[in-house]
């Protein structure tokens, strides 16, 4: 019953990924949210990383900042040498960060798995609480996934289809930790700092300076509004579900 439950919890969260779909707007109108969500999202990944990843990861031990490095420059190499490009010009397909960040939300939800298992091997009530807690979290992040995916030239049905496939991570991390605990579980500070590291690289390096692009004074105040809106949800997050 106990995997019938992580199972059950961790497809559910899962689901969180396809809320994309309520902004499957007309182009013309999409174009025009897209750099407020992909603000948005900037700032998600920023809160995410400083005051969800971070502090847990240093909790454990202050090695955890040595991967948060490691996450970062490996997060570049990614980006800058293999087939996945970083791409300015408007007539190009994809933009390298849309791969960035699904590896870095992949592995985010693969470590959502792993405390959604542990949680529920200590007990239902707690395996219920907590998966509430994630649901809580990931609503604002996935709709950022989706804004930066479909931003980074993805189609809308593809950026979906992406976005649950790094979903479903969580699934995979939740049994082997059902089935491997004991060794699992020595692996999740690195993987914590790790995807914490991506987040800090893709926020920074990618969609920060897209923002940068926007010269109109309006349109430039409400993406830093955006910025401290997804910022201030994962802090209002942590206060509530800590």
């Amino acid at each position: 019953m106990t995997l019938i439950y992580i199972l059950g919890a961790t497809l559910l969260v899962s689901l969180i990924s396809l809320l994309g779909i309520v902004f499957l707007l007309t182009k013309k109108k999409l174009d025009k949210l897209l750099l407020i969500f992909v603000s948005f999202a900037a700032g998600g990944l920023i809160g995410g990383a400083f005051l969800h990843l971070l502090p847990e990861a240093i909790s454990i031990g202050t090695s955890a900042l040595i991967y948060v490095i490691i996450g970062i420059i490996i997060f570049f190499i990614l980006e800058k040498f293999l087939y996945w490009h970083h791409c300015h010009k408007k007539n190009c397909k994809e933009h390298g960060f849309t791969y960035l960040n699904l590896i870095g939300d992949g592995m985010h939800n693969f470590i959502d798995g792993i405390i959604i298992a542990a949680s529920f091997i200590t007990s239902i009530p707690i395996g219920i609480a907590t998966t509430f807690a994630i649901i809580f979290h990931e609503i604002p992040q996935e709709i950022g996934d989706f804004a930066i995916l479909v931003y980074g030239g993805f189609s809308k049905m593809k950026a979906l289809f992406f976005n649950f496939i790094s979903a479903i991570t969580a699934m995979l991390g939740a049994v082997l930790t059902y089935f491997f605990s004991t060794a699992i579980e020595g692996m999740v500070p690195i993987l914590i700092s790790f995807a914490a590291g991506g987040f800090i690289y893709i926020a920074m390096a990618d969609l920060i300076p897209e923002m940068k692009k926007e010269r109109k004074l309006s349109t430039s105040s409400i993406q830093f509004a955006s910025l401290l809106i997804g910022i201030g949800i994962m802090f209002l997050l942590k206060s509530l579900f800590e």
